[in-house]
């Protein structure tokens, strides 16, 4: 489903709250519980809720991912102006390596009228959507592509990112936990993402509101490997102290 503005920003409240009711919903948008329920009921089955007993949450787990689509939708306002700023932020003729995830495809569409622009990535998606600015040369790394998002990971595609040192390493996450860790769900991604880190003289994340707190299996890295974190909303305790610590500049959009 291609939610409707009132459900997108439902979905927002509930991924900044991680759970709300469905009557603190329905006063906060003025409408009736029956309304309330059924967008609730549309968000469920598609898959971008969890619904509980008098209310609804985004889905988590530590060990699985929310699915390709859904994940396309979810918080895509959010995601749209994170990739604004990063845009705004990335020099012409500079070179990048852009990983796997939604936002960095929204950064991609950002990116289309930037000239000069050497990237490399991980991400067939990324690949065809910046094959669309002729002022841009895209290499894309070999290796296993994934079919639920045309993702590529695998021991050739970190060999294959270690041949080169960029200006910037783009990198999405699926969370962010109170111990400074990032983390994703995939190992052999979350191999590739080490792997940028370490061949990016400057390391960018762009990670909405919703990746705060949330839990995942594999751990990437901790904060202090970030240049420079972009998102949409100030981030909640207590990532404020731990971005200070560890040098990390944060860039809010929203």
């Amino acid at each position: 489903m291609t939610p409707n503005p009132r459900q997108s920003d439902l979905l927002r409240q509930v991924s900044s709250a991680g759970s709300m009711s469905v009557e603190a919903l329905a006063e906060r948008f003025g409408v009736t519980l029956q309304t309330v329920r059924r967008d609730v009921t549309l968000l469920a089955e598609a898959g971008l809720l969890t619904r509980f007993h008098g209310g609804v949450r985004v889905p988590s787990s530590t060990v699985e991912n929310i699915a390709y689509r859904q994940r396309q939708q979810l918080n895509l306002q959010a995601k749209q102006g994170i990739a604004r700023a990063v845009a705004a932020a990335v020099p012409n003729g500079c070179s990048l390596i852009i990983n796997i995830g939604t936002t960095t495809e929204c950064i991609a569409r950002e990116l289309l009228r930037h000239k000069g622009l050497r990237v490399v990535t991980n991400n067939l998606n990324v690949a065809a959507i910046l094959s669309d600015n002729p002022d841009c040369e895209v290499m894309v790394a070999g290796g296993t592509v994934r079919t639920r998002d045309r993702g590529i990971v695998g021991e050739v595609t970190v060999d294959f990112m270690r041949q080169f040192k960029v200006d910037i390493g783009l990198i999405g996450i699926s969370g962010g936990e109170a111990d400074s860790t990032l983390r994703d769900f995939d190992v052999h991604e979350v191999e590739v993402s080490r792997a940028i880190i370490e061949h990016s003289r400057e390391v960018w994340l762009a990670a909405d509101r919703s990746k705060f707190n949330r839990p995942a299996m594999v751990e990437l890295a901790h904060l202090n490997r970030l240049d420079r974190l972009f998102t949409d909303a100030a981030p909640p305790e207590p990532f404020p102290a731990l971005l200070a610590d560890a040098g990390v500049r944060c860039d809010v959009s929203g």
